[in-house]
């Protein structure tokens, strides 16, 4: 006796399963310029390693008692491996219903284990390929009724994840709803360029609204949520780079909060001293300079893989390796508003704080902090909320942090550059130059009195500038604190000596965060 008829009809379902939403879905996918869900899933993964789980839930018609038609689910689960890795990913079908979810498929007696759950249990990185509307009002119909809005039964299941693995969320289509908001609601997010767009509502909803007409890329393409807003991350000029950039973001992270980061192969020696880095800083600081060159000369080659470049940009942050360690790296961009620390920018480097804390990455800050910034569009984002939270922030994490003083390290944002707890080292290029303000604007405030009432107040403002930077050499600094001060060429070797003592740091530390991640 076999079960080969059983078997048959397993595989005529599966058949049905992969024909998606069908042909004319799948071509209107196609005029989109987009792959389908099951392309994507081939695009990322290694070869011939999906495993999907799930795959015959969805909506099925029977005829006497037989299968008649098979609608898949909106979206296709299972786990990958990414460079031999495994992952869970989930990957919305924008070709069934738009990828809306379904309450039929949803809290069912005997429901097996979402995607979200499959990697929290089993302590598995998390992808998501969003491309999905979000809810829909035909669902109505469907049930027979309305239902009051409780999706945090399956959202706590995302807010744990975030505590427990890296996430990574790529936009690949039209999202709203639900899946709008699971794009920031990741460690790393990316949208492509041309056909990414999110939104809680898209053009029909805000024209209900507010009684104004926009297409879906005005409304929420990537020149605002990847340049203005800063929700998502990364941008990518195809899918195929997003795929490659998710690739490499994930090769920086450990499995799970339980495990060390894996250490790359390099063949980059960690006493490389470059002679570049004795004259990048120029004497006149009025003049900027390139601080990715200063960032390419202290990490391993080409090892640096940046994170939210177009937004924050007085602030560059990212991930990279030292001596094949993975680390986390920011520093100010003086080609941008002089360095000084915006609201974005401050927001940009909490989320890296917070990723380092969460996975156990060291953190090395390349300081060259002129100050928070200052003027009246500062204060209409709230710069000193912003800064509260920066220093809250810094004084809540315990990951080893480096930071090396290249620059200026003024006010409270330079004082965000250091912490009084933990493994924390801190080395100053002779080009530095610190205090609770710069001398310049100081000098006019503090002496005030005594320049307006000078018979030549403009002399006596020189002369009094010229007393105080007799005062700001690092060297008097350091004769009075211990600082260490160093040859600018000893940078890389110094760090990697840190990264590799703070290994054994980094493995007391493994497990939950000490502070939620908070996206």
């Amino acid at each position: 006796m076999s079960w080969q008829e059983e078997v048959d009809e397993l595989r005529r379902r599966q058949e049905m399963a992969l024909a998606l939403g069908g042909p004319e879905g799948i071509a209107r996918q196609r005029q989109r310029g987009k792959l389908t869900v099951r392309e994507r899933i081939g695009a990322l993964a290694d070869p011939g390693s999906f495993r999907e789980f799930r795959g015959l839930v969805g909506s099925a018609s029977y005829e006497s008692g037989r299968l008649a038609a098979f609608t898949p689910k909106g979206a296709v689960e299972g786990t990958v491996r990414i460079d031999g890795r495994k992952v869970v990913v989930n990957a919305g079908d924008f070709t069934v219903r738009g990828g809306s979810a379904s309450s039929d498929f949803r809290g069912a007696i005997g429901q097996e284990p979402s995607a979200v759950e499959h990697a929290l249990a089993w302590r598995l990185p998390y992808v998501r390929l969003l491309d999905a509307a979000g809810g829909s009002v035909r669902g109505f119909e469907t049930i027979g009724r309305t239902y009051l809005p409780d999706g945090n039964g399956w959202g706590q299941h995302d807010v744990r994840l975030l505590q427990t693995v890296p996430v990574v969320s790529a936009v690949l289509g039209s999202v709203a709803g639900l899946p709008a908001v699971e794009a920031p609601l990741s460690h790393f997010s990316i949208m492509v360029q041309g056909i990414s767009q999110i939104f809680p509502g898209g053009p029909p909803v805000v024209k209900a609204a507010l009684g104004y007409d926009i297409t879906k890329e005005e409304l929420g393409g990537d020149q605002i949520h990847v340049r203005v807003s800063g929700c998502v991350d990364n941008l990518a000029d195809s899918e195929a780079d997003a795929f490659t950039q998710i690739r490499r973001w994930l090769s920086y992270m450990p499995r799970s909060v339980n495990e060390m980061a894996p250490r790359g192969e390099t063949a980059d020696p960690p006493a490389r001293a470059e002679e570049a880095l004795l004259s990048l800083v120029p004497r006149d600081r009025r003049k900027p300079y390139a601080v990715r060159k200063l960032i390419d000369h202290v990490v391993d080659k080409g090892s640096f893989f940046e994170v939210a470049p177009f937004y924050g940009r007085a602030r560059v942050t990212g991930l990279a390796r030292l001596n094949g360690f993975p680390v986390g790296i920011m520093a100010n961009d003086p080609m941008r508003g002089g360095g000084a620390t915006d609201v974005a920018g401050g927001s940009k480097v909490m989320r890296l704080m917070q990723l380092c804390d969460t996975f156990h990455l060291p953190l090395i800050s390349l300081a060259d902090e002129p100050g928070f910034l200052v003027g009246l569009d500062s204060e209409k984002q709230g710069i000193e909320r912003a800064g509260a939270r920066l220093m809250t922030m810094v004084n809540l994490s315990r990951m080893p942090w480096c930071t090396i003083v290249v620059g200026r390290l003024f006010g409270v944002a330079g004082q965000c550059q250091h912490r009084p707890h933990g493994m924390f080292r801190r080395y100053c290029w002779p080009s530095a130059s610190w205090g609770s303000m710069h001398i310049a604007g100081g000098a006019s405030a503090a002496y005030r009195r005594e320049i307006e009432t000078a018979p030549d107040p403009e002399a006596k403002r020189r002369e009094i500038e010229a007393r105080l930077q007799a005062l700001a050499s690092p060297f008097r600094t350091a004769e009075a604190t211990g600082q260490d001060i160093i040859d600018p060429r000893e940078t890389r070797a110094l760090l990697c000596e840190f990264v590799e003592d703070a290994q054994a740091i980094l493995r007391e530390q493994l497990g939950p965060p000490a502070m939620p991640y908070l996206p």
